[in-house]
């Protein structure tokens, strides 16, 4: 897709600076811009390279002041970062805004949806499936029965929606991920072996949410595992049967979180964390990368380690870990004076 520094500057309310004529068709970073190229400066660190970019158009914050000649176009905006950030929206919406059923797919007669649909080749509607409005559904996709998705929701390729789930407005869900499986519920017996439990419930997804590629997020055994508004899911995480997570909440890759852990909102989770199940985490928690957390975690606490313990806490006893053979050594020699 090809935009003009006009039709950028529209889009963004921003002040142009330059030729409005000149067109861009891809984007880059300013240090590797080139002809027909779009970039930004936000951050001061980079100010040098604006001088030298090749980029065709620039967005820069409004108080930016060059001190030399400049060969791109200047699109002046309140947050340059936010105002690219706005413009990689505007981008996907219009190159994903595919429209119509494709074919071969399989469409249960049961199943509804609104205008705007676009449903990929090799796509599967299960019975009672209800779709809003603008919804897209990529290629090899499962819909299971009596799923409902609301609108402007996307379906990356190869996902998987298990039945009874439920998707509110604007979520993304990426390839790979699987919604509604079956829970890990099963009873040892007196043999040795362990015999299933009927995973009946089902998953809830609230508005906004992003489910990364090859996540996974299991139905409850009664009643709902539970995603609130505005959660974000990293890729390749792993949320059990039954867990619940409060709003705008984000985690990053590789985490699990066994069942019936409830998650409060505004809470940062970093990568490979490993979390227990039937705990309470409170509102805005970090969680730093790689901890393991086995009890009930209180509102604004900030962790880390394995089991974790309080950032501060980690840190100066860290300071003692990495000393722990120049320690020893010490007390070896106090016991030899010690003892003669």
């Amino acid at each position: 897709m090809i935009f003009t520094a006009g039709q950028i500057a529209g889009i963004l309310e921003g002040e142009l600076e330059g030729n409005p004529e000149i067109a861009v068709h891809k984007l880059a970073k300013i240090e590797e811009g080139e002809h027909g190229s779009l970039t930004f400066l936000a951050n001061p660190k980079y100010t040098s390279y604006i001088y030298t970019t090749k980029a065709s158009i620039t967005i820069v914050n409004r108080d930016f002041v060059p001190e030399q000649i400049l060969a791109t176009t200047l699109i002046k905006v309140d947050d340059a970062y936010k105002s690219f950030s706005k413009l990689l929206a505007y981008y996907n919406q219009v190159k994903n805004n595919k429209l119509g059923i494709e074919e071969p797919v399989y469409r249960s007669d049961s199943a509804t949806f609104g205008e705007g649909l676009y449903l990929g080749a090799f796509s599967y509607l299960g019975n009672n499936v209800n779709l809003g409005e603008n919804v897209k559904i990529y290629p090899n996709v499962y819909i299971g029965d009596n799923v409902l998705i609301g609108n402007n929701v996307v379906v990356f390729s190869g996902a998987k929606i298990y039945s009874e789930t439920v998707i509110g407005n604007n979520c993304v869900i990426h390839s790979g991920a699987v919604v509604g499986a079956d829970g890990f519920g099963f009873v040892p017996g007196k043999d040795g072996e362990f015999s299933k439990v009927p995973q009946t419930g089902n998953v809830v997804l609230g508005d906004n949410v992003d489910i990364g590629a090859g996540t996974t997020i299991d139905r409850a055994t009664l009643g709902s595992t539970i995603l609130r508004k505005g959660v974000k899911l990293d890729n390749q995480i792993q949320i059990a049967h039954n867990v619940e997570i409060g709003e705008h909440t984000v985690i990053a890759a590789q985490t699990g979180i066994a069942g019936s852990t409830k998650i409060g909102k505004h809470c940062m989770i970093g990568g490979q964390v490993g979390i227990v199940g039937h705990i309470t985490i409170g509102d805005r928690v970090k969680i730093q990368a790689q901890s393991g957390i086995g009890r009930n975690v209180k509102d604004d606490e900030v962790l880390q380690g394995s089991p974790a313990l309080s950032y501060g806490d980690f840190n100066k006893s860290y300071v003692h870990f990495k000393n722990l053979p120049k320690i020893i050594n010490r007390i070896s020699e106090l016991e030899k004076k010690v003892g003669k």
